[in-house]
């Protein structure tokens, strides 16, 4: 994926200041205050200690500078988690098999998703880790959610 963006960045002629590392969210090998934001993307819920890496992320944000994470959540609907849930432990395996001949990958995308933090439970960890202004918006039903926070 490093390389896939790297060369899409390439394509739209960006080349100057950017580096591209692959690192363990839990210690990102950075200089504290190094960055004005951070995004992650369907990326935490497969890093094991949460709270680990929310804090390394806040120690290399700057004063002021923003955490953004945008991650698979969960519904306050009951029959959208229900419709979520069949296609998802039932349909995303089958078609996993069918086109990637790999069940047990989507099999897990699936229990990860169910296992990841609630929106409200991962507020609070960001507010644990020392972010201020803590919020998040849900997407199609809180099926996806992006959470929000800054370091003071």
């Amino acid at each position: 994926m490093i390389k896939v963006g790297r060369d899409r960045l390439i394509d739209k002629g960006i080349v100057g200041n950017v580096s591209y590392v692959q690192a363990n969210a839990e210690a990102l090998p950075f200089p504290d205050d190094s960055f004005d934001c951070i995004t992650i993307a369907f990326g935490l819920r497969n890093v094991t200690d949460k709270d680990k890496a929310l804090a390394s992320m806040r120690r290399v944000l700057k004063p002021g500078g923003r955490l953004l994470v945008l991650e698979f959540s969960k519904t306050d609907n009951p029959l959208l988690t229900k419709v979520y849930d069949t296609y998802s432990f039932n349909i995303l395996p089958k078609i996993g098999k069918l086109i990637a001949d790999d069940e047990d990958s989507y099999r897990y995308l699936a229990e990860s998703i169910r296992m990841h933090p609630d929106q409200a439970t991962l507020k609070g960890m960001m507010e644990a880790a020392g972010l201020i202004n803590c919020r998040f918006h849900n997407m199609t039903g809180g099926i996806v959610a992006l959470h929000y926070g800054v370091k003071p």
